[in-house]
């Protein structure tokens, strides 16, 4: 009798599971008596990223833009207070890195209590290192350094 309840309690776990594992879409895209009628127009990485099908969301990433967060580094090109001046401060000089660094990203935050302009997604210290002698050599960046940071990096 255990036995059965047991796999009585498998195969409605199992049913569960099936019917969970569709997607969004595919529940609303569903017809039937008294239902309204829905019709989807996507992109199927979309529907490849919405879908409970992790092989199909893989098979698809050279199309899409998936990001993950690690710890990394930034150079640090600006520091100022919570002013609106030092706000446009740290806009301002965000502009002049990525005119000047094109492949670079730039980040111009609040960190509470101060704005910040941060440049770069760096795995090691040492490519963050080369980068700011690179911005340092341009002389328009005055307070210039290496700080630790979360980094966003292309999922591989």
């Amino acid at each position: 009798m255990k036995k059965f309840i047991a796999l009585l309690a498998f195969l409605m776990i199992q049913a569960c599971i099936c019917i969970y594992a569709q997607s969004i879409i595919d529940h609303l895209q569903q017809n039937g008596a008294g239902l309204g009628n829905v019709t989807i127009h996507q992109d199927d990485d979309i529907a490849a990223l919405l879908s409970s099908d992790l092989a199909s969301a893989k098979g698809n990433r050279s199309t899409t833009s998936a990001t993950v967060k690690k710890q990394g580094y930034r150079v640090q090109v600006y520091v100022g207070n919570n002013t609106r001046a030092s706000k446009n401060e740290a806009s301002k000089i965000a502009s002049d890195v990525r005119n000047k660094f094109p492949d670079m990203p730039v980040y111009a935050m609040f960190n509470p209590p101060r704005w910040l302009c941060r440049v770069g997604d760096f795995r090691t210290i040492e490519e963050a290192h080369a980068a700011m002698r690179e911005i340092k050599k341009q002389g328009n960046f005055r307070e210039v350094s290496v700080v630790k940071d979360q980094i966003v990096l292309p999922l591989e």
